[in-house]
């Protein structure tokens, strides 16, 4: 199965050298999935020709905000609403998460309660998932018929399943703890409060289910795609 990957934006320089950009971080994530993966960098305004150049597609993060004025984003936007009236298989992480709800009719806009950071647990479906974040931006109105499948106290739309194919999350499972430490020591720094940097850095070695969420956006992307066949 072939995902285009919509990179909606670039990590730190530094990280880059020694752990790859988005693309190399997914690529990671999915490698045991059986997905062949090609990015095209909307943030640089390279956008694919059509819906149909991949069979699903995965948005990543991104530091800029879905509310900002870049010409990009609307044409994402755009983009975004023509794999879902397709019933094209559509995940989005982080930013990918916010944009996503933003184009099918939801609201994003900054936490009142400030950064999430770090290694946080999730309500998942009667269960506990620990991920790792990285956001002040939030889905604070999801769209209409959008099922919530993950939640926590300061992130009450942590996961959300649209009917018809596309399925969004706020944490970043493509983050490890060596990604962490990289962006607590070269992203974090005068944008997050220091106490919540220390506070991020003191889990680090503490475990997260990106394995476990890796799998099952891969379970999705073939599930959905299976469906779609099926119709």
């Amino acid at each position: 199965m072939h995902i285009g990957l919509l990179q909606a934006g670039h990590l730190p320089d530094e990280m880059q050298a020694e752990l790859g950009d988005y693309d190399a971080q997914y690529k990671r994530l999915l490698k045991d999935e059986g997905l062949e993966m090609t990015t095209w960098p909307i943030v640089d305004g390279v956008f694919p020709d059509s819906v149909n150049d991949a069979d699903g597609w995965l948005i990543s993060g991104s530091r800029h905000g879905a509310y900002d004025d870049l010409p990009w984003i609307p044409r994402l936007e755009d983009f975004i609403r023509e794999i879902y009236a397709a019933e094209i298989p559509l995940v989005g992480i982080c930013f990918g998460h916010q944009i996503t709800a933003q184009a099918l009719g939801g609201k994003v806009e900054k936490f009142s309660g400030g950064w999430n950071v770090g290694r946080h647990e999730y309500d998942w479906n009667d269960n506990k998932i620990a991920l790792n974040a990285w956001h002040q931006d939030q889905v604070v109105q999801k769209p209409h018929g959008a099922e919530v499948v993950a939640r926590a106290p300061n992130c009450q739309y942590a996961a959300l399943l649209y009917p018809g194919g596309a399925f969004t999350l706020q944490a970043h499972p493509e983050f490890d703890a060596r990604d962490m430490d990289m962006l607590l020591t070269h992203r974090a720094p005068g944008v997050v409060p220091d106490p919540l940097i220390e506070a991020a850095k003191a889990t680090l070695s503490v475990p997260t289910q990106n394995e476990h969420l890796g799998h099952e956006i891969g379970v999705f992307f073939k599930e959905v795609a299976r469906a779609r066949l099926a119709d």
